[in-house]
């Protein structure tokens, strides 16, 4: 609509339609020569007729509608009108309502009327939204500024993008047509555009049509789909993009800002979580709820999720300001209804992490702070052994204190069977939580689960940059395999299991299928637009301190049983006895400065009988590399220690 015309010059012009339409059927009718009788019915019940059409009209909000964005939802809207006030018109001509003489309002008119108002309405709501279109599309094409695009999925969500295409020609896309490996639908038109043909010919396509962009339409895509239409694109010379996940498209609705380059996430196919929204809502909202760790890549998620289901309060601790700082801006500005606490603490603070548990009084704990790198553990063993066990018991203590209702503890598939210190001090989290379950009435609960995709310092971030430097990309060893999940997904399924728990279980997320790294790697240089090996070197630096080949979810030991949710499943682990679990905790923390490195590991292996010392590869060894730091500290530095440096840096 132009901008000039105000509303009420909006209400003259469709009062003009209604009233050209009502005289053009009387027109018709008697086929150009109105009776002089009629022509005074005409002119009796012309005002009528246009009041109660266009009251139609006001009542289902067709003056509010965008003439240069009408749509087929807009055109039945106005024919719901338009036939509700036909029924009007008919009803009182039939009860003699209007004003009449002689004869009535010939049916045939009030059809023919009814015909030409929605005609006039959205023809000419729909003739300027062509006019707009062909405009804006002729200066964009003189501009050079329309690309040609290729949809590749000819079901619903290809659809809906090629719908949002041509209702948004601000985007600059033009869609050529569509691909899709369903035989039956090439050579066809859907949405008035040519399904061309499979995803094998879209090299032959794309130099005919000479179009340089693809976009994936396909909703509900597996991983290796993905793979195989992005590597058919790269192969031939197109710039890929793909939609939102599934979930994006409800109510045949999407954000075209949302569209994407394709993400090492989309080649994994994690599927989208399905929470029970009563079970988790019902556990969180309107509760207090404390997070530590809250800075971090899982921490951080979790208060975004957990702020969804409108909590009373969010307490947020954690050591590092920039950190807290960053999420508290964030989850204040997306949430302004909820309360924000941001508290800095180190949990090994037993006086500091009182006074935030006396000050808030939290209903609902995670516990998603740790020391996490299992190189730089090794390092440092009396650190994990802190942080790890030492500030998971003063949480859990303190929350048993404060009678909080259920805390949760984010664990590790590296504590299954650890080889690696930092593996063994969550694994006597593990132990030490189950074990003060059986005498707490707060509900204790763990949740396993492996890698996160993305995450602060993980192996992606790492690549990336090695790949941005023009490489060599290191990969530890050519068979390393690793679990992978979103960290959306890793949270929210976080928040289901914990919702779930009674006190005392092990719950293990159903990760998948592990991934080789190196495959990784080489996806993240395709991605990138360059040839592994070729453009991008991949190194192979050998298995890190405390590393193992393949990470195990559960033991043999651990029978895993499935749960209400198909991707939580519960661990029955036998837990050890509150006695022994106290004395070990207490003696291992209160020697972790005293004891050298090795003798340190001695003490985890006390606790943890299954923790394999001698089972990881190495090149180097800590307890080596820390009496080599404590030389160099007097002026001293070994070749041992610089090739212990490099080896952690790589």
């Amino acid at each position: 609509m132009p901008r000039y015309l105000s509303r009420v010059g909006r209400v003259g012009f469709d009062l003009a339609v209604i009233s050209v339409a009502y005289w053009t059927a009387w027109l018709f009718r008697f086929e150009f020569h109105i009776p002089a009788i009629a022509r005074g019915v005409a002119l009796l019940t012309w005002p009528c007729v246009l009041a109660l059409h266009y009251v139609a009209l006001l009542a289902f909000g067709i003056h509010r509608m965008a003439w240069r964005y009408i749509n087929l939802r807009d055109a039945l809207q106005v024919l719901l009108a338009v036939s509700c006030s036909a029924a009007l018109v008919v009803t009182a001509r039939l009860l003699r309502l209007l004003p009449e003489t002689q004869t009535v309002i010939p049916l045939g008119v009030l059809a023919m009327d009814y015909v030409l108002v929605i005609v006039g309405i959205v023809g000419v709501r729909a003739s300027w939204r062509v006019h707009k279109e062909l405009r804006d599309r002729k200066k964009r094409t003189a501009l050079g500024d329309i690309d040609d695009v290729l949809l590749v999925g000819a079901g619903e969500a290809g659809v809906i993008v090629a719908r949002e295409i041509v209702n948004r020609p601000d985007l600059g896309l033009k869609p050529i047509g569509f691909l899709d490996d369903n035989p039956h639908k090439v050579n066809t038109r859907i949405f008035g555009l040519p399904v061309l043909g499979t995803t094998k010919d879209v090299g032959v396509i794309g130099r005919r049509y000479r179009v340089k962009r693809a976009l994936i339409t396909v909703a509900n895509a597996s991983g290796p789909q993905i793979r195989r239409i992005a590597e058919l694109c790269r192969d031939a010379g197109l710039q890929t993009q793909i939609i939102p996940g599934v979930h994006e498209l409800v109510g045949g609705k999407l954000n075209l800002s949302r569209v994407r380059e394709v993400e090492i996430e989309d080649l994994l196919g994690r599927e989208p979580v399905k929470l029970d929204e009563d079970i988790v809502g019902g556990s969180l909202r309107s509760r207090v709820v404390l997070v530590t760790g809250a800075g971090g890549s899982i921490g951080s998620e979790l208060c975004r999720q957990i702020c969804r289901f409108g909590p009373k309060r969010v307490v947020l601790v954690e050591r590092f300001e920039n950190a807290l700082f960053e999420i508290h801006r964030e989850l204040t500005q997306a949430f302004p209804q909820v309360p924000i606490e941001p508290r800095i603490a180190d949990l090994c603070d037993v006086p500091r992490m009182s006074q935030i548990f006396e000050a808030s009084r939290p209903e609902i704990v995670f516990h998603a702070a740790a020391h996490k790198h299992v190189p730089m553990m090794e390092w440092n063993p009396g650190e994990a052994v802190k942080n790890n066990v030492g500030g998971t018991r003063t949480v859990a203590t303190l929350s048993d204190r404060y009678s909080v209702e259920r805390f949760v503890l984010i664990s590790t598939d590296k504590a299954v069977n650890p080889t690696s210190v930092m593996g063994a001090t969550k694994r006597i989290a593990e132990i030490y939580l189950q074990a003060f379950s059986e005498r707490s009435e707060t509900r204790f609960v763990t949740v396993r689960f492996g890698n996160v995709l993305g995450s602060a310092g993980s192996v992606i971030p790492i690549f990336k940059q090695q790949i941005a430097a023009g490489g060599p990309v290191h990969v530890t060893h050519p068979e390393m395999r690793r679990y992978f999940m979103t960290i959306p997904e890793a949270t929210q399924l976080v928040m289901q299991a914990g919702a779930m728990g009674e006190g005392g279980e092990i719950f293990i997320l159903d990760m998948g299928e592990p991934v080789r790294i190196v495959d990784l790697a080489r996806d993240l240089i395709t991605l990138s637009g360059l040839r592994p090996d070729d453009d991008i070197e991949i190194k192979f630096s050998g298995i890190r301190p405390g590393e193992k080949l393949f990470e195990e979810l559960s033991t043999a030991a651990e029978h895993a049983d499935k749960t209400r949710h198909p991707k939580v499943f519960i661990g029955r682990i036998k837990p050890h006895e509150w006695s022994d679990v106290v004395r070990g905790v207490d003696r291992l923390l209160a020697s972790t400065d005293t004891l050298e490195p090795d003798e340190l590991r001695r003490a985890l292996l006390e606790l943890v009988p299954e923790y394999g010392l001698a089972q990881s590869p190495r090149k180097a060894t800590a307890p080596h590399g820390e009496r080599a730091l404590r030389e160099s500290s007097r002026g001293e530095r070994p070749l041992e220690l610089q090739t212990d440096i490099e080896t952690i840096r790589n």
